[in-house]
């Protein structure tokens, strides 16, 4: 296992839904969740995450505070991610590119029935991002 790697994830609410993409490479392919990846050389926090929300949805985003972090640790990977809130226009519609092979408004009750990456649900619940 190398080093840990920071990454970030854009977390976009409005009118009770969150935005969320699915995951086309892995790690997680084919599951939900927010935009994000990794940090390149050089880029802030920030700026990584609004690359990735353009990235991932088609989507202009104002990057806000840190939501929270989390680490994520594998056999052979370890992740440590920055979620940040990103405002975003709620009339836009996402279009998936890069590495997500989808992306979606999902409703805060819908949520549940996605296919989420693993602690994507708890981490969004012990951050105040959804209801519990």
């Amino acid at each position: 296992m190398s080093g840990p790697e920071l990454c970030v994830g854009a977390v976009a609410v409005c009118d009770g839904s969150i935005l969320l993409i699915r995951r086309g490479t892995p790690p997680g392919e084919g599951l939900w969740s927010v935009p994000g990846g990794r940090v390149q050389q050089g880029e802030t926090l920030a700026d990584a995450a609004q690359r990735e929300l353009k990235e991932e949805t088609g989507l202009d985003g104002e990057v806000g505070e840190a939501v929270g972090w989390i680490e994520l640790i594998g056999r052979r990977r370890h992740y440590v991610v920055v979620d940040f809130w990103v405002a975003v226009d709620p009339d836009a519609i996402p279009v998936a590119g890069t590495d997500a092979s989808d992306a979606a408004w999902v409703s805060f009750e819908e949520l549940g029935n996605w296919d989420l990456v693993d602690g994507l649900h708890q981490f969004l619940a012990d951050h105040k991002v959804i209801p519990r």
